[in-house]
């Protein structure tokens, strides 16, 4: 939205190559709570019918998710007393712990993006210029627990590769494949390489799984002799925790398949919530035309399906990526005339969309773990979302109206205007417009991702179990190296532990990282209260080169 106003149009200037005084629509009220409505519930509607196939059949972790699940059972379990008491017990511990850390490190961030331990070069100066450093983060650290080796150290791989070799590797070509002057964050430049390549991994393994997920399903539908559940089920004689550990997977499945929110309804909402919006949106973009808004709608589903399944992966939720796709997609098919306005409009859109869907994908982990009704959380999302769609604007708005949001000298910079805008006028001249070389390495990698998710399905268990995941791989391409470090490190813990105990890292590594993860979350309250009120951190800790005199 700051990308379409006035005020970024004039400090990228009149006079760059693209940037029309016409492609200009300034925020307002009316105009923006209304954009909300129609756009922000489709991605809850959009994923329903595939929530058993990726918490139950995929298993994915969803970190944020299991961490609030556990801080919820936590404070409601009647089973295992002693065991729950300690858990809980543990819970707090770090949860105190990793609060009181955040809260010190805050102390040394300073004002700016260079200070604090996020910016500690732990191993070194050189490596931290690739990124690769440990930032002291308490969430990646939980991450790294929580989440399973194989991805942990598939991110650590992803960064290893781009970081470590490739990105050096184009760098070495700057004057040639790409201009050597270029900003950090200018698509023509390695920044272009960055985003598309992770964009070609992530949709390689998307599209792979959601084919896959398919052809299983029409499979299942077309063979009448399958079994009509997919509860786990085992012949062999259990001890007492290991039955009581079953029964309480089927108990869950049960009650999670029990509420079952119907699939005609799912696609119901999502067919006639894409009509009103299709409708609709072009009256608030007039460039951005109602077929356009039609395709936008078709091609959602499958990117919002990348995204949650790398969500539940990582914890990462790249909604910005695939908003990117749609920017540059749509900028290029409207052309000079608006295109502009239409691609940041599109990306909007997906951006809502796959955002949700992965938010609410998130939440239906947490209500598998806590029991909880699956409608239940369905309907409480839309209250929430409907609720959303009239404070934010208004937050919007009030910040808007009190201070100059995206001025370059005042305390709300918001310098991605800049860059969303810059992105809208690069897609008017499409993919032709990227550093050479970048289209070519985009298939190579689109094609890797599809072969190494074939080999994982193909080779056996005991050998593709070591195969990485490339959807882990694809996010420190964009991201950094660094909480692949941290999660990493995470991991790291968890393997040491479980070869000392592997009782006691079973029974209290998800209350470790449950109590990591939401201090370091309950800190972002304070520390916005204090942003808000404008009192800065009283020390900037920097590291540099040691002068020679």
């Amino acid at each position: 939205m700051i990308a379409m106003d006035e005020r970024t149009y004039k400090l990228i200037g009149a006079d760059y190559p693209g940037n029309r005084a016409e492609d200009v629509k300034n925020p307002g009220l009316v105009w923006m709570i209304g954009f909300m409505f129609v756009v922000s519930f489709l991605g809850l509607f959009s994923l329903v019918p595939l929530r058993k196939v990726m918490v139950m059949d995929y298993k994915l972790t969803y970190p944020s998710g299991t961490a609030t699940a556990m801080l919820i059972n936590s404070f409601h379990t009647n089973t295992g007393a002693e065991l729950a008491g300690n858990q809980v017990r543990c819970l707090g511990k770090y949860l105190g712990i990793s609060l009181f850390w955040s809260c010190f490190k805050w102390f040394f961030s300073g004002i700016g993006d260079s200070c604090g331990f996020d910016n500690f070069p732990t191993l070194g100066l050189t490596l931290y210029k690739s990124t690769f450093y440990f930032d002291f983060s308490p969430t990646y650290v939980g991450c790294g627990l929580i989440c399973p080796h194989i991805v942990n150290c598939s991110v650590l791989l992803g960064a290893i590769i781009s970081w470590g070799f490739l990105w050096p590797f184009i760098s070495q070509h700057a004057g040639n494949w790409y201009p050597a002057d270029l900003e950090s964050n200018d698509f023509k430049g390695l920044y272009g390489y960055k985003v598309f390549i992770a964009i070609s991994l992530i949709l390689g393994d998307g599209i792979y799984n959601l084919i896959k997920i398919i052809v299983i399903t029409v499979k299942e539908i077309c063979n009448k002799s399958t079994k009509q559940s997919n509860l786990p089920v085992t012949a062999e004689i259990l001890d007492g925790e290991s039955s009581r550990l079953l029964m309480e997977q089927r108990r869950r499945d049960e009650i999670f398949l029990k509420d079952r929110i119907p699939s005609w309804f799912a696609a119901a909402g999502y067919v006639g919530l894409a009509a009103i919006s299709t409708a609709t949106i072009p009256a608030i973009f007039p460039p951005l035309k109602w077929y356009l808004v039609l395709g936008s709608y078709i091609l959602a589903p499958a990117l919002a399906f990348c995204n949650s399944y790398g969500t539940g992966l990582t914890d990462w939720n790249l909604a910005s990526t695939y908003g990117k796709i749609g920017l540059f997609i749509f900028a290029s098919l409207v052309g000079t005339d608006g295109g502009v306005v239409a691609g940041l409009a599109a990306c909007g859109v997906m951006m809502s969309i796959v955002s949700t869907a992965a938010d609410l994908m998130q939440d239906f982990k947490t209500g598998y773990l806590t029991l909880s009704s699956a409608k239940s959380m369905f309907v409480s999302q839309l209250v929430g979302t409907a609720m959303g769609c009239i404070i934010a604007p208004l937050t919007f708005w009030l910040f808007w109206t009190a201070f100059d949001i995206g001025s370059p000298d005042g305390p709300y910079k918001a310098p991605y205007a800049v860059i969303f805008r810059e992105m809208a006028i690069l897609g008017i001249e499409g993919f032709s417009e990227l550093p050479n070389h970048c289209l070519a390495m985009c298939c190579g990698f689109f094609v890797a991702a599809l072969l190494i998710n074939l080999m994982r399905d193909v080779i056996p268990k005991r050998i593709s179990q070591y195969i990485p995941i490339p959807m882990a791989m694809a996010v420190p391409f964009y991201i950094g190296a660094y909480f692949a470090i941290d999660m990493f490190v995470g991991t790291v813990i968890l393997y040491v532990w479980e070869r000392i105990n592997r009782k006691d890292a079973e029974d209290y590594s998800g209350a470790v990282a449950s109590g990591l993860i939401c201090g370091d979350g309950i800190w972002t309250i304070p520390s916005a209260i204090l942003s808000i009120f404008r009192i800065n951190p009283p020390i900037c800790m920097y590291f540099g080169p040691s002068s020679r005199s």
